[in-house]
């Protein structure tokens, strides 16, 4: 992101507004007008980036209560992005992230009966096939692999191939690739300590800590910065039940 910020400083205002507008409009937070930007010219690319600022949308509700209008929508367009071009990486990995996000409201019987979890799972383990460095896809299986555990047990981990110490490998992979990215470090803290507040403590502390100690480029990450100190004070109160709680609703 840094590298796309210093191109945009590079380019005449003109150029910026037509050429770059939607991508502006996502760094400040705008997520309908860069949706609407981006999705004029329906390309994969671009109904990928338009599913990609639905779901930010999504998920900066100030409740933790994503729309389903909303998450139903980024669906939709990663599926049309994926209709166009199968092997789409950003279009595989918004529309796992937008089954994900669905899959919240539903029980555990119900998730199954879905087929969400290993639809999820077999979208962004194919694209680590393909981009073995992808970032975000190795944040995502560390949540996926912390909520499984979370939400199935130990037994229903186990018929997922899901484990605390598969989650912790792809969170080191995904910090190794972008330490300063605060999304990762909040997203792995806040399942972790949905999980067990007071077991993991001390990795959920260094998570917040690590979290809110990056810089901030979008409108996205300073959500997500917020959220860790809140997380951080629930976690220093040692009201290790009420955390828990907290952090499973929490985006």
């Amino acid at each position: 992101m840094r590298c796309l910020i210093a191109l945009f400083l590079m380019a005449s205002p003109a150029a910026l507004a037509e050429d770059n507008g939607y991508l502006i409009a996502f760094t400040e937070g705008r997520y309908e007008d860069a949706a609407e930007l981006a999705q004029a010219e329906p390309t994969p690319d671009r109904l990928a980036f338009t599913a990609r600022s639905t779901l930010a949308d999504a998920i900066s509700a100030p409740d933790y209560n994503p729309p389903d209008v909303l998450l139903e929508h980024a669906e939709h367009l990663a599926r049309r992005a994926l209709a166009q071009d199968p092997t789409h990486l950003e279009a595989r990995l918004q529309l796992a992230f937008a089954l994900s996000l669905k899959s919240r409201a539903l029980s555990v019987r119900d998730i199954r009966r879905s087929g969400y979890g290993e639809e999820t799972k077999s979208l962004v383990e194919s694209v680590l096939e393909d981009d073995p460095g992808n970032v975000y896809a190795h944040g995502f299986l560390a949540v996926w692999h912390l909520e499984v555990r979370r939400r199935g047990g130990r037994i229903g981990a186990s018929i997922m191939g899901a484990s605390v110490k598969k989650a912790r490998r792809h969170y080191q992979a995904a910090t190794a690739l972008a330490p300063h990215d605060a999304s990762i470090h909040w997203q792995y803290a806040r399942a972790l300590a949905a999980l067990n507040a007071k077991k993991y403590r001390g990795e959920i502390a260094q998570a917040l800590t690590s979290a809110r100690q990056c810089a901030t480029e979008s409108s996205l990450e300073q959500v997500m910065q917020d959220r860790a100190a809140i997380l951080q004070n629930a976690i220093e109160s040692e009201r290790f039940r009420s955390t828990e709680e907290l952090a499973a609703k929490m985006l």
